[in-house]
């Protein structure tokens, strides 16, 4: 083979991804095959545990001019000049195409399932980015572009992902390396060979397929579903009752039963029955509502959704309890993968404010100490910075303990306020419908301002009531729905509340 420049190869992997691991493969591979290699790699922001870009570069031996001169290798990735491009995870294929290291020499193969990155996770709306933008854009740029779920298939198969991406380059028949050199480097790392070598056989067929691979766009074994983009929204599993089924079927408009069914399952899993039934009977007022000739029911659906989400809010009880689940325990075992025999500490930080602690007393009790002095002092000693370890016995039975305030939940000050906004939410709506139903439904909308925990709850509460206000008084016609909207998506902007104060400005 005659070459004037070296073939060229950049990973964009996620810390703990093995995106080192396929590095060294790769170079022991280039090796055995008879090239020269060189590989570096680039820490990346730890925007998503650490993305890292592995950068390598490849000669044959038998290409080498007669004086035996070899060439000079460089350290980073050119943009223009990248033969090959293998993304961890699809949104760092995009990132790798910002970069210019995308184009029509390009070879591109992306995992298609996502990691949430920080700024998605922590956006007051719907943060995350549109998956579909990058595939497009991959098969407009890239001179090929491959794409399935690695880390589904890795995980099919007892590996980890670093195999699946091992096997989706040779299958892709972008490197000269003969199929034996990789399943010989993979035995000689001793990297869990026998599990390692079957995802890269996986991967290998699947990246060999024509187009797109089977599995591409759908999300990997234990991330959330497209819509869902944190734990507290996955599906509560189970089947409700015959009662609750009859109930949503008779009297819940069809486009909104299987958000209610969801809603009563949640209740179930928050509190209890009675809980669910509560939820029921405030979404039938608001069927109620609804005009006889509508269709639509799009404030049915809306405050199905939005009511679901309000009536489990997360106190103190709700997060310790689902610290403690067996299905977190068992997430979390899966994401670290411990060796046989290797223990697991798992430690919670959390950090405790009065309002969290009042609020898990009884109503009359924590309205008091907030307003009294020296008892909030006493209370000072028990907020600030906490590590407990939950996979000890003694730290087990404190969230235990307190998951198992759930049955006095009622009498709590935090369910009586969340309770009394709730109702001035629906109040308003019940308002605004007969006259203005694209204002109702823009107000149910609102809800989704109302998440989170802490501070992060306080400031949405303080949007949310800032725009309820505004709109206590609906204008007929379609100014007061648009005008909400607006609000709504500036509240939505940043934390601070900057954009939503210039958008109450403008409207006065």
């Amino acid at each position: 083979m005659t070459l004037s420049r070296p073939i060229t190869l950049s990973i964009a992997a996620l810390g703990g991804q093995g995106g080192g691991v396929v590095s060294d493969w790769l170079i022991d591979v280039a090796r055995r095959s008879g090239y020269l290699a060189q590989a570096t790699s680039v820490p990346g922001v730890a925007q998503r545990t650490g993305a890292t870009i592995y950068y390598l570069e490849f000669f044959p031996i038998a290409g080498l001019p007669a004086d035996k001169r070899r060439p000079i290798f460089a350290l980073m990735p050119n943009p223009g000049d990248v033969d090959v491009l293998i993304a961890s995870e699809i949104m760092e294929a995009g990132r790798a195409m910002q970069r210019g290291l995308v184009t029509d020499r390009t070879t591109l193969i992306a995992s298609s399932h996502r990691i949430y990155a920080i700024q998605e996770k922590s956006s007051l709306g719907d943060g995350r980015a549109d998956a579909t933008q990058v595939r497009e854009l991959a098969r407009r740029h890239a001179k090929r572009y491959i794409e399935f779920n690695m880390q589904a298939l890795a995980e099919a198969n007892g590996s980890v992902i670093s195999a699946a991406m091992l096997g989706a380059l040779c299958g892709s028949g972008a490197l000269p390396f003969p199929v034996e050199h990789y399943v010989e480097a993979i035995r000689a790392s001793g990297i869990e060979a026998a599990s390692s070598t079957r995802a890269f056989e996986a991967a290998r067929s699947a990246a060999g397929q024509p187009g797109d691979a089977p599995g591409a766009g759908t999300p990997a074994a234990g991330t959330p579903a497209a819509g869902t983009p944190g734990a507290t929204s996955q599906p509560f599993p189970g089947s409700i009752s015959s009662s609750f089924e009859q109930r949503i079927l008779a009297r819940v408009p069809a486009g909104a039963q299987a958000t209610a069914r969801e809603g009563v399952r949640r209740m179930i899993d928050y509190q209890d029955g009675a809980y669910a039934s509560f939820y029921l009977d405030r979404l039938e007022a608001v069927i109620a509502l609804e005009s006889a000739p509508s269709s639509v029911f799009a404030l049915t659906e809306s405050v199905a959704r939005g009511l679901a989400l309000w009536m489990s809010f997360e106190d103190t009880i709700r997060v310790a309890d689902l610290k403690i689940r067996a299905a977190r325990a068992k997430r979390v075992i899966e994401e670290v993968r411990p060796s046989q025999g290797q223990l697991v500490q798992v430690t919670e930080f959390m950090k405790p404010r009065i309002e969290e602690i009042c609020g898990t007393l009884p109503a009359g009790l924590g309205a008091w100490v907030l307003r009294s002095r020296a008892p909030r002092r006493w209370l000072n000693h028990l907020t600030g910075g906490r590590q407990i370890t939950t996979s000890s016995i003694i730290g087990f039975l404190q969230l235990y303990w307190l998951a198992g305030l759930r049955r006095w939940r009622r009498k709590t000050l935090r369910y009586a306020e969340e309770q009394s906004r709730i109702e001035r939410w629906l109040g308003i709506i019940a308002r605004a419908a007969p006259e203005n139903y694209s204002s109702a439904v823009e107000i149910a909308e609102c809800q989704q301002l109302v998440k989170g925990y802490g501070e992060t709850h306080e400031r949405g509460c303080a949007n949310f009531d800032a725009i309820l206000a505004d709109s206590a008084d609906p204008r007929p016609g379609t100014g007061a729905a648009e005008r909400i909207r607006r609000l709504r998506i500036a509240a939505l902007a940043d934390d601070e509340g900057i954009a939503l104060s210039k958008a109450l400005a403008a409207t006065h």
